[in-house]
């Protein structure tokens, strides 16, 4: 068994000098199906030479923090010693050669840090053992704990590090550890996103020149705002911004649906002009940055076009890149901070002139 921890130990420390970026956090309410393998070390008192396996599991996030899984894996591996021969219970020996092991097993697990990019987490749950030839009278019990890491590449692709420990046991009878080492891919689909924080503090006008009123919509209910027309004024109208996802110009279903309450109030002003504005967070180049602002607000400007919502000669877009932040980004390496969030938007600018 000091072969077995020694090892565990060691990929733990490289795990945990992975690079500590954040990013994409585990959402609530979403589901996981992952591909991995690794190398399973026996216990020697079961005579198994340790060898690799394959697996596969599938998970939902009931929180932020706590979630289930289901999964399994398959071993194939033979004899460790064949001079030992006879028959002992929980021992494979000669004349037995090839063996193959499944194991199979629900657990829950708790995420440490579910809103940053590098996530640690705990396990802990039961199972079962299925051996071929068989070296108990049925399937044997499983009690199953262990530790991992969880790399999100995006918000939907994440590398997966875990280290595990079957215990294989028997009512009162002689339990036999199963360390296991994986690695592998984990695919998240569904869930909600976090809702940014409301921008609470005046958004800056393209034109400083002119004259400028503030329209702030401190609630979600904003189709009860009404704007009010000031001749030669520009209106910045600070309603619920379109938000997007790190280094995207796509619409999710959820930004089109602020999208559209905030047209309600577009549309109660026919004759006025309409400024889409995109901005981005602190990451990336100035340059790329500069360039992904205008393909947001083209992406707003298009939407608005084709869902025939609102007049094309009505509307114009500007990039402001990492520019004219929301809130300021102490870190910007941190991808999916609240500041970030926030910051990766695109806003309306009416002017009445």
């Amino acid at each position: 068994m000091k072969k077995i921890y020694r090892t565990m130990l060691l990929v733990g420390i490289a795990g945990l000098l992975f690079p500590m970026a954040a990013g994409a956090e585990i959402r609530a309410k979403s589901y996981e199906l992952g591909l991995y393998g690794g190398y399973n070390f026996f216990e020697t008192g079961q005579n198994l030479k340790d060898r690799p396996l394959f697996g596969a599991r599938l998970g939902y996030n009931f929180t932020e923090h706590f979630a289930l899984e289901i999964g399994a894996e398959r071993i194939r591996t033979r004899v460790d010693d064949p001079t030992i021969t006879g028959v002992q219970e929980g021992q494979y020996r000669s004349p037995m050669d090839r063996v193959d092991l499944t194991f199979y097993h629900l657990n829950a697990l708790y995420h440490f840090t579910p809103e940053r990019r590098l996530t640690p987490f705990v396990l802990a749950g039961f199972g079962g053992a299925h051996y071929s030839p068989r070296i108990a009278t049925g399937d044997m019990a499983t009690i199953n704990f262990g530790a991992g890491l969880k790399y999100a590449v995006n918000d939907k692709v994440a590398f997966r590090l875990d280290l595990r420990d079957y215990i294989v046991t028997e009512v009162f009878q002689e339990s036999y550890h199963n360390a296991g080492v994986t690695m592998g891919l984990t695919y998240t689909f569904g869930g909600k996103r976090a809702a940014p924080e409301p921008v609470s503090r005046a958004l800056t006008a393209p034109e400083p020149e002119a004259p400028v009123v503030v329209v702030l919509a401190e609630k979600p209910e904003v189709e009860q705002l009404t704007a009010v027309i000031v001749e030669e004024k520009v209106v910045v109208l600070a309603l619920e911004d379109i938000h997007f996802d790190f280094d995207q110009a796509t619409l999710t279903p959820e930004a089109q649906v602020i999208l559209k309450r905030n047209i309600e109030v577009l549309q109660k002003n026919p004759k006025a002009q309409i400024r889409i504005a995109g901005y981005t967070s602190a990451a990336g180049t100035e340059e790329y940055n500069q360039r992904l602002s205008e393909r947001r607000a083209n992406t707003v400007r298009n939407y608005l076009i084709k869902e025939g919502i609102i007049a094309a000669d009505r509307l114009s877009t500007v990039g402001y890149g990492q520019t004219r932040p929301a809130m300021h980004e102490a870190t910007p390496q941190d991808l999916y901070s609240k500041a970030a969030r926030s910051n990766m938007r695109v806003i309306f600018e009416i002017d009445f002139k």
